[in-house]
């Protein structure tokens, strides 16, 4: 398993991490097992939304002599309320929902205090104009929590967060198809069985969000990476096309500012297919020739940082060179940092010979050699 930093909390996570929602289907015996695996696999981020005690105590009686080895995210806001879900912004109500978390989890810590699920402009002003946000903050004081995150479908709303400095850490849906979907307060528009004919490439709104969180260092936890599993089946997912867990998990990791992706398992199948991951071939990660072969796909001229443009014989890392220009573009001058990252690479833009090789294998048509030209402009070589 590899591992990456999940932004300015500094924490080690593993690229693949357990979205625990699904083990609410199963016994507290299943839940030992998946989870032990998960740990015997190297994964160590873990998501718990979910307010169900059951589950709750369930991955609670899993991990109780394994907490030292989890990192976990866990909301604030999602409550358990005459026998439902429930998500909320009532202080008292919420408090007692998270103390509730804290003892079925045998624990005195969770590592990520999430805002839980803020899709609406309404809902964000009352989230973080009332005592609920007071309480959150409480929590990081005495440190119940040790970072303040959010999770969020809308690449606005999760924009606005990162802009007020309101987190450290975004959980957020991402995966091919929802990346070409406008920002909308509705999750169910991003489960749409066709696209708009007019849509373009990847929504402006999600490409911003994950570069700013690359320039500000908010790391980025990946839910719904395989779309309720749509994207598995050719005749469900909205580009006629199939995909595999790799290749969508392939996807998400290539997004600026992703640390993990966070997978849901209901056995441990599943957990495995996931893990190989950090065993795949360049082939079997390889999203972008399936997507450009898609009967229906709109990524047409623009780099999603795939790395299919791959050799370079000037050894050039062409994926890595696009994603600083595009970081470095975003400011009037360009980031120390950015700058930075970009002279350390083996070698630069000026370096490109201009054979066209990238080109040709590039999927989506993108100008590579101009875009070399544009950055060793832009950084100076």
């Amino acid at each position: 398993m590899k591992y990456r930093r999940l932004g300015k909390t500094g924490l080690s996570v593993s690229e693949i991490g357990l979205g625990a929602e699904w083990l609410e289907r199963h016994n507290e015996e299943e839940c030992r097992e998946l989870i032990t695996f998960c740990e015997e696999e190297g994964i160590n981020i873990m998501d718990c939304w979910m307010a169900n005690p059951n589950v709750r105590s369930n991955i609670g009686n899993a991990i109780k002599d394994t907490r030292d080895k989890w990192l976990i995210q866990g909301h604030v806001g999602s409550t358990w309320q005459n026998g439902q879900y429930v998500r909320t912004r009532d202080t008292d109500k919420a408090k007692l929902a998270f103390d509730d978390l804290l003892t079925r989890l045998h624990t005195d810590y969770i590592d990520f205090g999430m805002i839980h699920y803020v899709d609406e402009v309404k809902d964000y002003e009352t989230a973080m104009n009332t005592d609920y946000i007071d309480y959150v903050y409480e929590l990081k004081r005495v440190g119940v929590i040790k970072h303040i995150g959010m999770s969020t479908h809308n690449p606005k709303i999760a924009l606005r967060a990162v802009r007020e400095g309101l987190v450290e850490n975004i959980m957020f849906s991402i995966n091919p198809a929802f990346d070409l979907q406008p920002a909308s307060e509705d999750i169910n528009t991003l489960f749409a069985e066709e696209y708009d004919p007019t849509l373009s490439g990847i929504d402006p709104d999600r490409e911003e969000l994950y570069k700013l969180c690359e320039k500000e260092d908010i790391g980025i936890t990946v839910m719904k990476g395989y779309g309720g599993g749509r994207l598995f089946d050719a005749d469900k997912s909205p580009f006629g096309i199939a995909l595999t867990p790799v290749q969508c998990i392939h996807y998400a990791l290539t997004r600026p500012g992703v640390a993990s992706f966070m997978a849901g398992f209901d056995c441990i199948d599943h957990v495995k297919d996931a893990a190989h991951y950090e065993h795949a071939s360049d082939e079997e990660k390889d999203y972008a020739s399936v997507l450009a072969k898609a009967p229906k796909h709109a990524f047409a001229d623009q780099c999603t940082y795939c790395g299919h443009c791959q050799p370079c014989p000037a050894r050039i890392d062409i994926a890595m060179v696009n994603k600083y220009f595009d970081l470095a573009v975003m400011q009037p001058e360009v980031p120390d940092g950015v700058a930075g990252h970009y002279r350390d690479l083996e070698a630069h833009a000026s370096d490109c010979i201009e054979c066209g090789g990238c080109e040709q294998r590039c999927p989506f048509g993108v100008n590579v050699i101009y875009n070399m030209k544009k950055a060793s402009e832009l950084f100076g070589m």
